[in-house]
């Protein structure tokens, strides 16, 4: 990755993130801290879900924390390379799901030309 575009996460960002907004800082910190929490479903599975979220909406710092946080939390790097997939697969089946756009409006266009 490009130094410029996706500068290294380092304390001093996260020094002037939180001196800059300390109480959205914490905030957000507690959120994130509970979010990942074992709960209804357990750390690993929530970290492998972050995973795959975290390649569709392509945040290099979330791929690299939660690829981290899925192993820390026992998950195996087959499941995390198999939540990968279902990212791509998820990615991929939105542009064929949302072919039927394009197909509608071709038979719409179709359609009035026929009747001109």
């Amino acid at each position: 990755m490009p130094d410029d575009l996706y500068p290294a996460a380092s304390t001093h960002f996260s020094q002037k993130r939180r001196e800059l907004a300390p109480d959205v800082a914490a905030s957000f910190a507690a959120f994130s801290k509970q979010v990942f929490a074992d709960g209804a479903l357990p750390a690993r599975t929530k970290q492998l879900i972050a995973v795959a979220v975290a390649h569709v909406t392509q945040c290099p710092y979330c791929i690299r924390g939660h690829t981290r946080g899925a192993l820390r939390a026992g998950a195996s790097e087959a499941e995390v390379m198999e939540a990968i997939w279902v990212a791509a697969e998820m990615r991929a089946g939105g542009s064929y799901a949302h072919s039927i756009i394009a197909l509608s409006e071709m038979d719409r266009v179709e359609g009035s030309e026929a009747g001109t």
